[in-house]
């Protein structure tokens, strides 16, 4: 195996700081939370006590103004061990980033230092019934009414939507300037008119608290606006290289964690008298897997050095998103197979990480999206 070069001995500290985090606050209650549809309120508090919310963030607003390895790593062992209920990631490096680069000093003085204890849940609402991953297609209005904006509309599929004690909202300011009419509002958990739906019933992620969100006549104070007016589509585009990164580096690190549970497995289940390891279609298999995810992680960690130089381009971001949460979905199920019947039994994880997979390849714009943009990087524009 390559090694990696990435981290710093403080970032597999930090690491180590998460495993053991999981190991005692979420692996003895997962199950329960797949079962409720959602994690414990408690455990955002905790992990703002442990120091892994928001790290990224400055000082200044709770933070530890660290780089976003830390975060990579925590990504990373999230996935690793399959908890995917944990809806931390969204919360620290994509919210607070919005918040922090858009946000006014009084937004940032509010909202940081809360999300960084755990106090303020953060979601960001996309995707509608009627518009997913074409985000011009959004139907949510915000009408300038003064010295308010009155918002209307529904958002669905939103990540710690149930939780969320505030949400990045994205909505039409101006309905008649297309994308160029888009704006983003904060939404704070109580405003008379912002309700919560019921918590959705997905195939997999089934701790992961899933929500639809409405809003009837929501009077959104101005001071509420994040960042300028009408801009609110030119600020999504500018931070999806790292969002679509996020969903690569998780892609990664779940299937390495398949590959890594199938092997120990067939070492150990016996069939027609000997190991299934035994067998050279089980380890051309898992050799074949192997060499794709390395040649996947040398990709990924490429892409996270640009990252950090602040050189990722969306379309490779969107390489990276499409071909790992392709190549995530065909290693589970290639190690599902080699479980054989255990493999569809959900108290194996490997069924679970199944599940929890396939969404991979749709929430963060589809893989198709994803090919769209590529190939207009390429010259090759479409309709």
């Amino acid at each position: 195996m390559i090694e990696r070069s990435l981290y710093s001995e403080q970032h597999l500290q930090f690491r180590d700081t998460v495993r053991r985090f999981l190991e005692n606050e979420v692996a003895p209650h997962h199950a329960r939370w797949e079962e409720q549809g959602h994690v414990d309120r408690e455990v955002w508090t905790k992990a703002g006590e442990t120091g892994l919310l928001c790290t990224s963030m400055p000082e200044a607003y709770g933070g530890a103004d660290a780089d976003k390895l830390y975060s990579v790593a925590l990504f990373e062992e999230i996935a690793r061990q399959g908890f995917t209920g944990l809806g931390f990631g969204l919360h620290n490096e994509i919210v607070a980033p919005y918040i922090l680069a858009y946000g006014s000093e009084a937004q940032r003085s509010k909202y940081l230092p809360a999300m960084a204890r755990g106090e303020i849940v953060g979601a960001i609402a996309m995707s509608e019934p009627a518009a997913g991953s074409d985000l011009q297609g959004i139907r949510s209005t915000a009408v300038d009414r003064g010295d308010h904006f009155l918002l209307n509309g529904s958002k669905t599929f939103i990540t710690n939507g149930w939780h969320a004690d505030l949400v990045i909202v994205v909505a039409k300011t101006n309905p008649d300037a297309g994308a160029k009419g888009t704006s983003l509002l904060l939404v704070e958990r109580g405003m008379p008119g912002f309700d919560k739906g019921k918590r959705l019933k997905k195939v997999g992620m089934k701790a992961q608290d899933t929500a639809e969100l409405f809003f009837d006549n929501v009077k959104v104070p101005k001071s509420n606006l994040l960042g300028e007016l009408n801009r609110g589509f030119v600020y999504l585009m500018q931070e999806l290289p790292w969002e679509r990164l996020q969903i690569a580096i998780s892609g990664v690190e779940s299937a390495q964690a398949a590959i890594d549970w199938t092997v120990q497995y067939v070492k150990e289940r016996k069939a027609f008298g000997t190991t299934v390891a035994s067998f050279q279609n089980t380890r051309f298999k898992l050799a074949e897997l192997q060499t794709e995810v390395q040649v996947a992680r040398v990709f990924v960690d490429r892409c996270i050095e640009l990252l950090l130089r602040k050189e990722l381009d969306t379309a490779t971001a969107s390489m990276a998103k499409y071909w790992c949460s392709d190549l995530q979905c065909k290693v589970i199920d290639e190690c599902v197979q080699l479980h054989g019947g255990y493999g569809y039994m959900w108290e194996y994880p490997i069924a679970r990480a199944w599940a929890d997979a396939r969404v991979q390849r749709i929430y963060g714009g589809t893989n198709e999206i994803m090919k769209e943009v590529i190939t207009r990087s390429m010259g090759l524009g479409g309709r």
